[in-house]
């Protein structure tokens, strides 16, 4: 009788990823810690799905197996490359300061079996590091891989405390990075200012993206911030608008008044340009 094959996501610690593996061991859980075979060696995971079947998988890519459960010997053993991982970063950044290399190691990870050490480090350009690598070699006596990143990689893997009192998502949860562009700040009615909108890493915060199609139908059928509009009879600008409280403020020269988005669009005309009589016209909000 054949085994049945189970499918289960598991993550590893340095790069905080989830992958898809395989297993005929149905005594796995959440939280085990099995050991595994990557493109980069031999290492040690966490599980942190349930187990299932193949529906949903993707059947082009190539889903390898799980090893074995985690054994004592190999635990002490990840745990010791761990503590030795911190002392070759350590290492690694004094050889490249010798060499006056442009580079800031901000981790090393051992496979589980030392046959590999991989260095991640951060810089502005690119690094002729082969000097470096033939110094490494010769201290560690194992296969070297540096590996450069670039900040938004680095406060993940660094992690710490967002303007939000909170755990920063890209360490946290994400595992992919989404493009994020000024535009989602403006969808959300957002202030224009790039230090408030930035994140630990310099770019852009993620959370922006997160909110970005809500925001969208939210606003959909209202009119433009800053765009003229007819209400009760009066021409107004609309100088500022809140699509979660769903209320907004129209200014002219002799007033200024507070409404509510559904007065806004039960009462309000707005103007906009014509492209093919370069005139404007008005429209009943719809």
């Amino acid at each position: 009788m054949d085994e049945k094959t189970y499918y289960l996501s598991i993550r590893f610690e340095l790069t905080n990823k989830s992958y898809t593996f395989k297993t005929e061991d149905n005594t796995i859980k959440i939280g085990d810690l099995v050991t595994v075979e990557t493109q980069r060696g031999l290492e040690l995971g966490e599980v942190t799905s349930d187990l299932r079947d193949e529906s949903g998988l993707d059947a082009s890519i190539e889903v390898k197996p799980i090893l074995h459960k985690a054994t004592n010997e190999e635990i002490e053993q990840y745990e010791q490359n761990k503590a030795d991982a911190k002392v070759a970063m350590q290492i690694c950044q004094e050889e490249s300061d010798k060499l006056n290399l442009n580079m800031n190691v901000i981790s090393a990870e051992y496979t589980l079996d030392r046959f590999k050490i991989t260095f991640t480090y951060l810089a502005d350009d690119r690094v002729d590091f082969r000097e470096l690598l033939k110094v490494l070699a010769s201290i560690f006596r194992c296969r070297i891989d540096l590996r450069q990143v670039g900040a938004r990689d680095k406060s993940k893997m660094v992690s710490g405390i967002g303007i939000c009192g909170r755990e920063l998502c890209c360490a946290k949860f994400i595992s992919e990075f989404d493009r994020v562009s000024i535009n989602m700040a403006k969808n959300q009615l957002l202030a224009l200012n790039v230090s408030k909108l930035s994140g630990q890493c310099g770019s852009l915060m993620c959370c922006l993206r997160f909110e970005d199609e809500a925001y969208k139908e939210l606003r959909k059928g209202l009119p433009k911030l800053n765009s003229m509009v007819e209400y009760e009879g009066n021409s107004y600008r609309i100088t500022s608008m809140n699509v979660i409280a769903k209320t907004c403020k129209l200014e002219n020269k002799e007033n200024a008044i507070f409404i509510t988005l559904d007065e806004l669009v039960k009462k309000g005309k707005y103007k906009k340009a014509d492209k093919n009589n370069e005139h404007e016209k008005t429209e009943e909000l719809q």
